[in-house]
């Protein structure tokens, strides 16, 4: 089983963290995922005909990731959080990436939700899940570029397992490592924000939606949530 630990010093610095993590067991990437398509194509349609725009940098939801990268040293519009990132990309191109069905299910539900989105294909982490602030002496490998290796700086917040990092800065990019493949079958995705006050239905809607994407193409789902209040969560095995 692996555990998720949001150490006590991101929690301090990000009181409003909240994380949804909701894990499929049993997957079945590789079939027809008919209800992912349709929100994908709604979403390039609804793009073409101006009447919805993903939510860009002047976005409150956007705004607090950029604001809390330059707090541990990273430039956002360098090194931009993810969901900013695929809505630019979005905006500008009118398409959304076809990965394969996980993938798209959550990208799908980032960008309509305005909130960063990620993955780990769970038979492939080693250990648990520590989302803290990077000493500098880890290793990580980026999603696409097996032969290269990377270090955070030093104060990053990344999400590393024993193995190494499997995400930096916060969200802005995932390991090749734990990245979700049509063979994976066990995979929890995070869903994230930094003003639950402010957005805590918001990612519970989202939660939701992803779960209704990934219900149909799996054994078995589940959701819970990490937050300062509750630092530590084990998401569920294949068994």
């Amino acid at each position: 089983m692996t555990s998720f630990h949001l150490f006590p010093a991101v929690a301090d610095a990000f009181p409003g963290t909240l994380i949804a993590l909701v894990t499929a067991t049993g997957l079945r990437v590789r079939e027809p995922w008919p209800h992912t398509s349709a929100a994908l194509k709604e979403l390039e349609q609804q793009v073409a005909a101006g009447t919805w725009h993903p939510a860009d940098e002047t976005d409150p939801r956007i705004e607090a990731w950029h604001t809390a990268y330059r707090s541990f040293g990273t430039n956002p519009r360098r090194i931009r959080p993810s969901v900013d990132a695929l809505g630019r990309r979005f905006a500008k191109k009118g398409t959304l990436p076809r990965i394969n069905a996980a993938v798209d299910s959550y990208n799908a539900v980032s960008v309509r939700h305005g909130l960063p989105a990620g993955a780990f294909d769970l038979d492939q982490v080693s250990g648990d899940i520590d989302i803290d602030h990077a000493d500098g002496t880890e290793s990580f490998t980026p999603l696409g570029e097996p032969g290269t290796v990377e270090h955070p700086r030093p104060g990053e917040i990344v999400y590393a397992d024993a193995a190494g990092v499997l995400t930096r800065h916060w969200n802005h990019r995932d390991a090749h490592r734990t990245r979700v493949t049509e063979d994976s079958t066990h995979v929890v995705f995070a869903l994230e924000t930094l003003h639950v006050e402010r957005d805590g239905d918001l990612l519970k809607l989202a939660a939701d939606r992803l779960l209704d994407l990934l219900a149909p193409h799996a054994t078995r789902t589940s959701e819970c949530y990490l937050s300062p209040a509750r630092p530590q969560v084990t998401v569920p095995d294949q068994s």
